[in-house]
């Protein structure tokens, strides 16, 4: 009898002070880490919560020492002598351990933002969460990708297919939810986010954008312009699926702030050969205003004037495809002497990563003509980018891209930091931020209204998801939601080579520069190389001085000049680094032999007659993958319009 009551003790709901308290932290920051995994001897397994908590309390473990194997997507946990990366606890009710685990990542893993149970273990270990609704909100247990955007003041926020408890079929017309600003009475991003759902009367988000066809319905592209009487309005793209996700309808929706419902304004040809999709943007180039749309690289844009919003023909793609041409039967424009032209066209489609490489395939074209090049920094190898988010950044002065890749280490997890000097490129190398082991983290969303320090902190979010990833085991509570990430961009390890340009049109007096230094109006000139414009691990300045007839002198190391330190051209390896990284090639000194001027390549060949190249490189730089400029148009003034 007393076994059995005792048995009964054990099953009855524990309250606060019987678990035993496991809090994971960041080593690096000391910050809960949720989405990290524990695992007992026997396969039991819990997962942190967005405090990096765990609240245990098992019948039969309690009271005695329990083994935890500990790992999470891009962090590390100490191995033993054996190997098994986990500790061992004494586990008992009231009790509490923190473990510290290691970042590999090099954004940092914030919370949760969707989904049941985003403070499950923070509530059962009686202590406060940070959010107004810690465990379930709106009914929402899973929902797709984010959408974003600062509409009346308020962050206005979008969602596809979404789950709810009462059934395995919920939202399939997308939800929606608002919420205040930080700077007006809003949560620190660094904490959360506080939802405010459009709810049916049943507590379940209610469908935002309702459709008469069948298929679920999916929103993007989400931009505000105001209307002809001076209303700021708030537009989308939608498209209407099948359950193979074949669109089978799409145009554009506008909101109803009455009704709290997109409605449909117009529906597009579905042969429209530009597709506007994706995270917008707005910005004035040469004095116009233009949204650019990201469906994978900002290469779509139209006029920022929302008439025009309802005719595909008035969008635009940049694209080195002849007028009224096609993926499906590609004839490139090609100028005269034989070079490839990248224009705006108004009927014509944009080219995407996949094509390109096709088209190399093919033969159709060379690998230098290519726009996109992108490249892992560390090993030059070239990376597949699935869907991205692209924003002006006023810390680095260069737009920043957070993107996906697809087909890399997982199908679907990676996700890439990349600059530029323009929206359209040159986006080359970049630095993988975050990894996943056979998941996926996609459709990545930057919020720059949240941006700290001048830019300096940026916040992001994706939907984490089995999706494709060949996950043996969907991970409970965490499984198709979306999670916030933050980034440091002051971070060394994310110091990019960016171009420096060949200025000169004289080949025999070289002088090279930033983008800063190309004019306004002028045709971007020949990248020389690629170089970081900031320190970074093991690097050197190498600064650029003009000698007598004009040609540029380059020096590497420390130097001071009499107004004080001067700023260098660019950052580079040593030219004795040990093992410089793959990507990087030598920069020899090619002078003339009066000494009168010198150049500056980075490739291999002899030098012409009269010239001696010098016995050591300079220093190591990272090469350019373009044959000669690269394939954007002519400078233009290029002013961003504030964060959405």
């Amino acid at each position: 009898m007393l076994h059995e009551l005792l048995l009964i003790c054990q099953l009855a709901a524990p309250s606060p002070g019987d678990y035993f308290k496991i809090q994971v932290v960041d080593a690096q920051t000391g910050r809960g880490v949720p989405l990290v995994e524990l695992k007992t001897t026997h396969n039991v397994c819990y997962y942190t919560d967005s405090n990096g908590l765990v609240a245990f309390h098992e019948p039969g473990l309690m009271d005695q020492r329990v083994f935890f194997t500990v790992k999470s997507h891009g962090y590390e946990f100490p191995k033993d002598g054996f190997g098994m990366s986990g500790t061992a606890l004494e586990v008992k009710p009231g009790g509490s351990a923190v473990l510290k685990i290691k970042r590999v990542n090099i954004a940092e893993r914030l919370y949760r933002l969707t989904g049941g149970g985003i403070y499950r273990d923070t509530v059962l270990l009686g202590l406060k969460p940070p959010i107004r609704e810690p465990v379930l909100h709106g009914r929402v247990v899973g929902c797709d990708s984010i959408q974003g955007i600062l509409y009346h003041g308020r962050l206005f926020w979008m969602w596809g297919d979404t789950g709810w408890p009462a059934y395995p079929l919920g939202n399939f017309h997308m939800t929606g939810a608002t919420s205040a600003l930080p700077s007006a009475g809003g949560l620190d991003p660094d904490i959360g986010i506080d939802y405010d759902y459009f709810l049916r009367d049943n507590g379940f988000v209610k469908e935002m954008a309702p459709h008469s066809g069948p298929g679920p319905v999916w929103l993007d592209g989400l931009i505000t312009l105001p209307d002809e009487a001076g209303r700021e309005r708030l537009y989308a793209m939608y498209a209407r699926v099948n359950n193979a996700m074949e669109t089978q309808e799409r145009g554009l929706m506008l909101f109803d702030d009455k009704k709290e419902l997109f409605e449909k304004v117009v529906e597009f040809d579905l042969k429209a050969p530009v597709k506007p999709a994706g995270h917008p943007f707005r910005c004035e180039v040469d004095g116009k205003q233009f949204v650019y749309y990201d469906p994978g690289y900002p290469f779509v844009r139209i006029a920022a004037d929302a008439r025009l919003l309802t005719d595909s023909a008035n969008y635009e793609a940049y694209t080195p495809l002849v007028d009224g041409s096609s993926k499906e039967s590609p004839k490139l424009d090609r100028r005269a002497d034989g070079t490839l032209r990248y224009t705006w066209k108004k009927d014509t489609p944009g080219l995407s990563p996949a094509d390109f490489s096709k088209m190399i395939k093919d033969g159709v074209l060379k690998q230098e003509e290519a726009l996109i090049q992108t490249a892992d920094v560390e090993t030059g190898k070239p990376f597949q980018l699935h869907g991205s988010s692209v924003y002006w950044n006023e810390y680095r002065r260069r737009w920043v891209m957070i993107a996906s890749e697809i087909m890399g280490t997982s199908m679907l997890g990676e996700l890439w930091y990349l600059e530029a000097d323009t929206p359209l490129g040159p986006w080359v190398y970049g630095r993988k931020i975050i990894t996943h082991d056979k998941y996926s983290f996609y459709n990545p969303k930057q919020h720059p209204v949240f941006a700290k320090d001048n830019g300096r902190i940026i916040y992001f979010e994706g939907t984490y998801t089995a999706f494709v990833s060949g996950a043996p085991v969907l991970t409970p509570w965490y499984d198709y939601n979306q999670i916030m990430y933050k980034l440091d961009l002051g971070d060394e390890r994310l110091a990019l080579p960016a171009p420096v340009y060949e200025l000169s049109a004289d080949p025999g007096k070289q002088v090279l520069g930033r983008w800063d230094n190309v004019a306004i109006g002028k045709d971007v000139p020949t990248i020389a190389f690629f170089a970081p414009d900031r320190p970074f691990p093991g690097s050197i300045p190498v600064y650029q001085q003009r000698s007598e007839e004009g040609s540029a002198l380059l020096v590497a190391g420390e130097r001071t000049s009499k107004s004080g330190v001067e700023r260098p051209l660019f950052y580079a390896l040593p030219s004795d680094v040990p093992a410089p990284p793959a990507g990087t090639v030598p920069l020899y000194e090619i002078a003339r032999e009066d000494g009168r001027q010198r150049l500056y390549p980075t490739t291999a060949e002899a030098p012409a007659a009269g010239y001696k190249r010098s016995d050591t490189p300079l220093c190591f730089v990272w090469r350019s993958p373009y044959g000669g400029a690269p394939p954007l148009p002519p400078k233009e003034r290029i002013d961003p319009a504030p964060p959405e």
